[in-house]
């Protein structure tokens, strides 16, 4: 039994949207954390933490929190150390929530 896959048939697959897309969002999580830490040493315009914890909620919970580790951002607030890491929970479980609901169900 041979299996054979080509950019055809990747292309067709849902699972290789989800991946490409909690990819996306996680590097624009760990992207944003970056850019506001470094408009915070600056004294710049900030990014707004709603904004943080909207692209958190989207699926980028990850990413916010590597950038939180990376950068030391963030990591005073307990909005941020709480917050980040029960949405990041909320996030593995929607997606076996997902999971179930499309392959076992």
């Amino acid at each position: 039994m041979s299996i054979s896959i080509t950019a055809d048939s990747i292309f067709k697959m849902k699972e290789f949207y989800f991946v490409l897309y909690m990819s996306f969002i996680n590097l624009y999580g760990v992207f944003i954390m970056a850019a506001d830490k470094h408009k915070a040493n600056g004294k710049k315009w900030r990014i707004r933490e709603r904004h943080l914890f909207i692209t958190a909620l989207l699926g980028g919970a990850a990413g916010i929190m590597t950038g939180m580790i990376m950068f030391h951002h963030k990591t005073q607030h307990s909005t941020f150390t709480m917050g980040i890491p029960l949405i990041f929970a909320f996030n593995i479980i929607s997606g076996f929530s997902m999971f179930y609901w499309i392959y076992i169900r």
